[in-house]
Order: C-alpha cells, then structure tokens, then sequence
C-alpha cells in the first residue's frame, strides 16, 4: 500500500465510522486526512518526476562517458607527434595550484584567462603562451 492508498483508507475508515465533523475533533480529524491526502499526492509527484530526472541523469553519464572516451582515449597521443588533438601548453593557477591546458592560438589579446576551478583570473605571459 502506498502513501496516497493510506490516506484515501483513512478517509474511508473516518467516513465509514461516521465520525461527526461538526465538533471539534471531527473537524481536526478531517483537516489532518485532507493535508495526509494532499501530501501523499505531492510525494507521489516528486517520486515521478524524480524517477524521470534519474533516467534523464542515465543518459547524459552515458553520453558524457562516450564523449570521454572519444577525447581522452586517443591511441595517437601517446606519441610526442601527435598534431590531432592540438598543441596544448600547461599552466598551473598560481591561486589554486590546478593545471589548466591552453591552446596558445586561443589566448584572448588581453591576456587574460579564468581558471575554470577557482574562477580567477589569470594573465598569461608571451613566453607562456608560445
């Protein structure tokens, strides 16, 4: 039995009793089985909607996974030659110490890129850019 199936057999079993609502205690019995009711119905929501964030979640790791294979497993770049992936040059963040890989034909004219872990800027210097 789930949650809303409780609820609904606490409305019957209080409207099977014929329990007055008319006093004070019918009243409050019949304001709590209408919010158990009203609550089931928002947990049975999120329970769906989370079921198809998950299954949303499923294939973008699926798709993250091909994509990561696809840039990060290339046979080629084993080799010191390789001139598929690009001639990226290593700079460490002097801030956070994370390595960042730059394309020197990408650097902005001013010099000034964001660590994509810290998010500060940083100026590249000519001889670290070539």
């Amino acid at each position: 039995m789930n949650i809303s199936e409780k609820a609904a057999y606490l409305k019957g079993l209080i409207s099977g009793m014929e329990y007055d609502v008319n006093t004070k205690e019918g009243k409050l019995f019949a304001g709590i089985i209408d919010l158990l009711e009203d609550i089931s119905l928002s947990v049975l929501d999120l329970e769906d909607e989370t079921a198809t964030l998950g299954e949303y979640v499923e294939e973008l790791d699926h798709d993250l996974g091909e994509l990561e294979e696809d840039c990060y497993n290339c046979d080629c770049c084993e080799d010191d030659d390789c001139d598929c992936c690009g001639d990226f040059e290593e700079l460490k963040c002097p801030a956070c110490g994370e390595s960042i890989y730059l394309d020197p034909d990408a650097i902005p004219e001013d010099h000034l890129i964001v660590c994509p872990s810290c998010n500060r800027e940083i100026e590249v210097k000519e001889e670290e850019a070539e």
